[in-house]
């Protein structure tokens, strides 16, 4: 099973043939990718299920419906136990951005963060799991799929955001405060939390 989100709804893809209660389900080989997410942005449904026969296949087919962008992003704690939060379009995220170019996916997960918070000594700890959100840019719908790693880092300097992109806050956030911040997060950000 994989969970693609719309805003902070989910597309599921599963194996499972399940009652349609608050939920609609679609053939995958022969959904309307556009007909999906209209339902989901204009509709009180809190799901779509796609379904496929072949586990193996499932994200595999999904992923050739809409043009894909490869992201790398990180989960970043500091010597204080505090995660790393970027504050951006009205909501807490963590820092992430587009691969450039013939990086490694690791590469370009430590090269966003520096960018968009000013933090540096990154260290990869470990992946964590991947994510995947359709988005709409310029009238076209894409998925993008972002591969997520667990840093550390020693650095106390001063936090900068990347204004250019968005970001209006970057913070330190001890876990009372990231539960909090998470209130008001996407639903693919919860995932890591």
């Amino acid at each position: 099973m994989h969970t693609i989100y719309v805003g902070d709804k989910p597309i599921i893809l599963t194996t499972q043939i399940e009652k349609e209660t608050d939920f609609k389900v679609f053939l995958l080989k022969s959904v309307k990718i556009k007909k999906v997410i209209k339902l989901l942005n204009n509709t009180d449904l809190n799901a779509i299920h796609l379904i496929h026969h072949n586990p193996k296949k499932l994200l595999k087919h999904f992923l050739k419906l809409l043009p894909n962008v490869v992201a790398g992003g990180g989960k970043v704690s500091n010597s204080n136990g505090d995660t790393l939060f970027i504050y951006r379009n009205d909501k807490w995220d963590l820092p992430k951005g587009k691969v450039e170019g013939k990086e490694s996916i690791e590469e370009t997960s430590i090269r966003e963060v520096e960018e968009e918070t000013g933090v540096t000594g990154l260290e990869i700890v470990k992946p964590l799991p991947t994510t995947y959100h359709i988005f709409k840019r310029n009238g076209k719908y894409k998925i993008k799929i972002t591969y997520w790693f667990k840093m550390k880092t020693e650095f106390d300097g001063k936090l900068y955001p990347q204004i250019n992109e968005g970001i209006t806050k970057v913070k330190w956030l001890d876990d009372a405060a990231a539960r909090k911040a998470m209130e008001n997060s996407y639903a693919n950000i919860k995932l890591l939390a």
